[in-house]
């Protein structure tokens, strides 16, 4: 009997040839070029009449030119493309930081004038020049958003309950139309329809907190159903068919199952929707409008906002026009440092009330 035997590797030659080491730019040299190519362009600027916008356009086009022919040049053509989009990546990122910069450095700027206890202790009760605060705005924006928040929130958690777990056929599709068109209504919409409603209701004269509380609602309930709804959607199905293979009902499997699991995603999209319509002047410019004094009941005459309050400010000066205009840009970094603080805590409830998961 015949046996097969294997074949022995061939041998290895004993000199394989020169092994060929990648080029490569120095760690800094990209930043380097790119700064050459400003500097460049700053002095073409200069001759013809400098301008910021003319020294960033040189700028930008003679850095990159610069890092793509060195990379070219130094590292081959693969890795210069790299580097050129790159650059473009870079410098694209840059551009639309600028306005973002620019508005807060500016907000900061005329806003820190009046940033002081006055401003948060006092309204503008019998204020006609310099002094007074928006003490009452800040309260009428709290109130107004918390109730719009108590409004909203049932409403949109339970619409995105009845979406994921519920819905079906024409019914979801017809809910889910509505909110995504609800989605990009303008907020001038969500007032005239507030406004209508309790003209209706309680007559032309009508005006309370709870008018605009209900407008900031219809713009918000969408944005809670949406956020909920995708969240919800993530919550794994074996949850669900493991709870239901105990016997446990539906209802209970939702409250004690998927609502529990899906909780840090739901506070943090609910948080968000909330910093959506904290900052809105167009519905409570209709609905709630504007006083001097304060008002705690959103039930029962005007009450004073933020947005309305920064808005006459700026738009109705008095006898010191600066002072007007000091508390506007006040007004508006006010509002800047609560839409940022809302946004900093949706972060941390999506942070330290996620589910932990383990092996």
């Amino acid at each position: 009997m015949s046996t097969d035997t294997q074949a022995a590797p061939p041998a290895a030659t004993p000199q394989e040839g020169p092994v060929r080491v990648q080029r490569k730019l120095p760690r800094y040299a990209p930043f380097g070029l790119f700064a050459g190519g400003v500097a460049v362009g700053a002095a073409l600027s200069a001759l013809t009449g400098f301008s910021v916008i003319s020294t960033v356009v040189y700028g930008v086009v003679l850095g990159t030119v610069a890092v793509y022919a060195a990379s070219r040049a130094v590292e081959g053509r693969r890795k210069a493309t790299d580097r050129l989009v790159t650059s473009l990546v870079t410098t694209a990122f840059g551009i639309a930081m600028v306005p973002l910069v620019s508005l807060v450095w500016t907000v900061l700027d005329n806003g820190l004038a009046r940033f002081d206890g006055q401003f948060f202790s006092n309204s503008m009760y019998r204020v006609v020049g310099e002094g007074g605060g928006a003490y009452h705005a800040v309260l009428g924006t709290l109130i107004i958003t918390a109730l719009a928040t108590a409004i909203s929130v049932p409403i949109g958690l339970m619409a995105a309950i009845y979406l994921v777990e519920y819905g079906t056929g024409r019914l979801k599709k017809a809910i889910t139309f509505f909110v995504d068109v609800m989605t990009g209504i303008p907020s001038i919409v969500a007032g005239l329809f507030a406004f209508a409603l309790f003209t209706l209701l309680f007559g032309n004269d009508f005006r309370a907190g709870v008018m605009g509380a209900v407008a900031l609602s219809v713009l918000m309930i969408p944005v809670v159903v949406r956020s909920c709804e995708e969240v919800l959607k993530l919550v794994p199905n074996e949850l669900r068919e493991a709870s239901y293979a105990l016997g446990v009902p539906k209802w209970r499997t939702v409250m004690k199952v998927v609502l529990p699991t899906a909780v840090a995603g739901l506070g943090t999209g609910i948080t968000l929707a909330v910093a959506r319509v904290v900052g809105e002047t167009a519905p409570l410019l209709i609905t709630v409008g504007l006083i001097t004094g304060t008002n705690l009941n959103p039930f029962d005459g005007r009450m004073a906002t933020l947005p309305v309050f920064a808005y006459y400010q700026l738009t109705q000066p008095g006898v010191n026009e600066q002072a007007f205009l000091d508390r506007a840009w006040t007004a508006a970094l006010l509002l800047i440092i609560l839409v940022m603080a809302l946004n900093v805590v949706a972060r941390l409830i999506s942070r330290f009330f996620a589910p932990t998961t383990g092996r």
